[in-house]
């Protein structure tokens, strides 16, 4: 069974954009190269990146280096440079479906999944037996709410991952809001018979239940699965978001600080801290809880957008403004992020920019007419358990 663990597994892998040359004399293109190899097998990331350098001093267009230079960057988490060296693997080779892999797989990683559809989706059309290109595919048309694609693409998948709750899991859920009611049937059919009744099975379902918008379901089995396991990663913040739809604020609260007490480090518990200290007026409260998921997580555009609300109620409106802006380049079709945006801008006196800001609002709102607006800005709900990359 092929599980998410082993997808982002694969980026440590090391993808070669082209054959290594062959070994000819000492010094060479070829024992730079395996010299290279043999070091990023080893994980001495500096000395393979030392090598592959030398590679393409000698050899320019040795794409397999710039390709293992990427995962190098990869590996230290330095995205801009891992996506460069990637392009230009690219370029190189461009037949090589491996690279293109690695650069949906950074774009993945920071959570830009419009970004990650097209390479995942290249990959798939050139190796449509691709397990691993065709779930993150799967995936990122998840979660950019394109749930129709979502289904269809990892409805093939069935065969190889139907034992695989996450996998089940994300289908039911994007066959529910594609209106696929045959296919979310199977696949919470098979979600019951292979969770057995585990906690796992109960936090499956009561993520679903929760995406369903069905609460009072949501509550009753999120309880389930931390009754039956207090310390299952995210099932006290996924409980948490259950209470908070149920405007069980306090019962939330308490739920969000146990998750944080598991993981530490995850951004969208701050993130609901803060709405609910936004919630309580207890704005400093708030701004901290905010801050810290930013620091975690700059890319989390709730907490942007929240933030600017209270810097906004705060009458810091030059602070507000800077929160509003990171907000807007994340999301830039949301209506209530721009309406914020004008309010701010109004409160500077900056009238013409507030009035293009609320035309933005109209024009967006005119578009998204037929769609139910289902959170603050416009988002899916969170989360983390999807997308996080396992341990």
């Amino acid at each position: 069974m092929c599980t998410v663990g082993f997808f982002f597994a694969s980026i440590c892998c090391p993808v070669f954009g082209q054959a290594a040359p062959s070994k000819t004399l000492a010094g060479s293109p070829a024992q730079w190269f395996e010299e290279g190899q043999t070091a990023l097998k080893k994980g001495n990331l500096g000395d393979a990146e030392h090598a592959f350098e030398e590679v393409l001093k000698l050899d320019p267009r040795a794409g397999a280096a710039y390709a293992n230079l990427g995962v190098i960057s990869m590996r230290r988490k330095q995205w801009p440079q891992a996506l460069k060296r990637l392009r230009e693997a690219e370029k190189l080779a461009p037949q090589m479906a491996g690279i293109r892999l690695n650069i949906g797989l950074v774009y993945y990683r920071q959570a830009e999944y419009a970004s990650a559809i097209a390479p995942f989706a290249s990959v798939v059309r050139d190796a449509p037996d691709s397990l691993q290109a065709r779930y993150l595919l799967g995936l990122c048309y998840f979660f950019t709410s394109d749930y129709d694609r979502a289904a269809s693409t990892l409805e093939p998948l069935w065969p190889a991952e139907s034992d695989n709750l996450n996998y089940l899991y994300v289908l039911s859920n994007a066959a529910h809001k594609a209106n696929l009611p045959e296919l979310d049937r199977k696949a919470l059919e098979r979600m019951a018979d292979t969770g057995q009744n585990s906690p796992e099975f109960h936090l499956f379902m009561g993520r679903a239940h929760l995406n369903r918008e069905e609460f009072d379901d949501a509550v009753k089995e999120l309880q389930l699965a931390a009754n039956g396991n207090p310390k299952l990663p995210f099932v006290h913040f996924y409980l948490g978001m259950a209470y908070m739809k149920n405007q069980a604020f306090d019962k939330a609260h308490a739920e969000f600080l146990k998750d944080v007490a598991i993981e530490p480090d995850v951004p969208y518990n701050y993130d609901q801290l803060g709405i609910i200290k936004a919630q309580q007026q207890q704005d400093g409260e708030a701004e901290r809880n905010f801050r810290k998921a930013l620091r975690l997580d700059p890319m989390l555009t709730s907490s942007h957008y929240e933030l600017a609300r209270v810097y906004m109620k705060q009458q810091k409106y030059h602070e507000a403004l800077a929160e509003i802006d990171a907000a807007v380049k994340l999301d830039p079709k949301s209506s209530a992020i721009h309406y914020i945006r004008g309010q701010v801008l109004q409160r500077l006196g900056r009238t013409e920019e507030a009035k293009a800001e609320m035309n933005e609002v109209t024009k967006i709102t005119t578009e998204l007419r037929d769609q139910r607006q289902k959170e603050l800005y416009q988002a899916p709900l969170p989360d983390p358990g999807l997308a996080q990359e396992p341990q």
